[in-house]
């Protein structure tokens, strides 16, 4: 089977990491992915070696690309335009949508603009992302099927495995925070100098790090804020961390007896809570969903009110100020939670089923029309 995955953004974001995992799953099980996107955001060197990537805008080559490579199926990932070039190419195989933009508005265009292309499903990452998708369509199945990572490669690192020579450095004496992700107005970039003005002004014993963010569309606002703020202190901002060395990153965090920090004002998943907690670093998040689908409150990791800087602060104290037996309980619990239920081979299983069901449906309804 080989299927084409269709999206915009190639982003160091939770999409393309979900479908980087997938990938490599997919193919020991015969399914060949290939990824096709218009714009690069820095996030070329996740599908390093994985996968075949296409990154073109260019109508004529992207209708070349769906005509050559005669594939079984479709994925189209909140792109409206992809229904003009698929309808252009004469494809007549399953068409998949998978709908993660988290604002309604936003992706209303993406929902809304099939013109004549009849998908056989809408596959969404978390409950929470299927309530939202069914407000703006009603005749098309919508699966759930929550990303998932690979332990394989996010796992806890043994103190020896750990590579403490490679940025970002951990400094003695010192409580990482992590922070990860883009610097846009979703992630909430401001909320988290809020958080830093607060802790900085209480404790000298807690370092946060922001990493990603190179190719952010408010990278230049936030450095501007952050020097402003007089926060360069206690951010340290790596912009661009290779995702190979995330794991590393994640370890030295639990190695300071840390945690990840999110400020996030809405999300369909959240690929980094996943990471997190699968490399056994606790995770502060909001109280809201799809969170809630993923951490467990006060096992995983703690939960702070909507957007309140005060209750998010008594939360990342409440982890990092913990005896070190509740810390490696809530680390081992994080572990164990993410190899049950979002380890690579049980989600991914879910979309291979989906995608052999819907191959199958679509083969013999086309041998019955020879047959007619």
């Amino acid at each position: 089977m080989k299927v084409l995955v269709i999206w915009r953004l190639l982003t160091v974001g939770g999409v393309n990491a979900g479908w980087r995992n997938r990938a490599i799953y997919f193919k020991k099980y015969g399914i060949q992915t290939e990824f096709l996107y218009t714009t690069d955001h820095g996030g070329l060197h996740i599908m390093q070696d994985i996968a075949p990537v296409y990154l073109t805008k260019n109508e004529q080559e992207i209708i070349k690309i769906i005509k050559k490579n005669a594939y079984d199926a479709i994925i189209v990932v909140d792109t409206g335009a992809a229904y003009k070039w698929i309808r252009k190419a004469k494809y007549m195989g399953p068409i998949i949508v998978e709908a993660r933009t988290p604002e309604l508005m936003k992706l209303k265009p993406h929902l809304k603009s099939f013109k004549g292309i009849e998908p056989v499903s809408i596959v969404v990452p978390s409950q929470y992302q299927k309530r939202l998708v069914s407000i703006l369509t009603d005749f098309i199945p919508i699966n759930v099927i929550y990303n998932g990572v690979d332990p394989s490669f996010f796992h806890p690192l043994s103190t020896e495995e750990i590579d403490f020579e490679s940025t970002p450095i951990l400094q003695k004496n010192k409580k990482i925070i992590g922070w990860i992700g883009r610097l846009d107005k979703r992630k909430n970039w401001p909320m988290l100098l809020e958080v830093a003005k607060r802790i900085k002004s209480e404790r000298d014993d807690i370092e946060i790090w922001v990493i990603g963010g190179a190719q952010s569309v408010q990278r230049e606002e936030f450095e501007a804020k952050w020097q402003e703020e007089q926060l360069t202190d206690i951010i340290k901002w790596f912009p661009i961390i290779p995702y190979q060395q995330m794991p590393h990153v994640y370890a030295k965090i639990r190695q300071s007896g840390g945690c990840t920090l999110a400020t996030t004002k809405s999300e369909s998943f959240g690929n980094t809570f996943i990471e997190s907690m699968a490399c056994g670093v606790p995770v502060v998040a909001s109280n809201m969903m799809p969170v809630t689908e993923l951490v467990v409150k006060a096992k995983t990791g703690l939960l702070f009110r909507g957007q309140n800087v005060e209750d998010a602060v008594k939360q990342l104290y409440g982890i990092l100020d913990q005896p070190d037996s509740s810390y490696h309980d809530m680390s081992e619990a994080a572990i164990v939670h993410i190899q049950n239920k979002f380890a690579i081979n049980v989600v991914a299983d879910q979309y291979i089923h989906l995608l052999q069901n819907i191959c199958d449906m679509e083969n013999g309804a086309n041998e019955e029309g020879n047959d007619t």
